[in-house]
């Protein structure tokens, strides 16, 4: 799958943990263009498992989007994003930018998630994952109408393994 991308605008990945989100990201962006809801935890507390520390965080992470949005920067948000509110500002950011915003969601089986958590460094809790796959189900349904100019949903590793991103050039 071919995924056109806008190189000025917003990348939202949309997934549980476990879903192949910062891998993807690796994959496909440089280093500079991702924005991670960990990293954000780190530079705020030294520990990107703090969760004491997200609010700050993520306003960090707004405040960053909206620096590189302005300079018409390709910014590639990564946290779980699986519930409605916490794509809102971002992608009010977004509008208020005039940039495009596109998702691309990690909607792989929940089995393959709680497989790829138990094979980290520092594992969720498989009840904190089920919660966040449970909400990314409720949440498929609605995300037309959250205002992203394009959504892909992948569904399984080969899917995600085959994606190649097209960089839709500036005007």
């Amino acid at each position: 799958m071919r995924l056109a991308i806008p190189a000025d605008g917003l990348v939202m990945l949309i997934g549980p943990s476990g879903s192949g989100k910062s891998t993807f990201a690796a994959r496909h962006f440089l280093p500079t263009q991702v924005l991670s809801s960990d990293q954000m935890r780190a530079v705020v507390s030294d520990d990107p498992h703090d969760q004491t520390a997200t609010d700050d965080a993520f306003e960090l992470l707004h405040k960053a989007l909206a620096m590189r949005l302005a300079r018409r920067r390709l910014t590639v948000i990564d946290a779980t994003n699986v519930e409605g509110w916490a794509r809102q500002q971002p992608l009010a950011i977004a509008r208020r930018q005039r940039r495009p915003a596109v998702a691309i969601v990690l909607a792989l089986p929940l089995e393959v998630c709680l497989a790829h958590n138990l094979a980290r460094e520092s594992p969720r809790r498989p009840a904190s994952i089920r919660r966040q796959y449970r909400w990314l189900t409720d949440t498929l349904e609605s995300l037309e109408a959250d205002g992203f100019d394009t959504t892909w949903i992948l569904r399984s590793e080969q899917e995600v393994d085959d994606v190649e991103v097209d960089w839709l050039a500036l005007p």
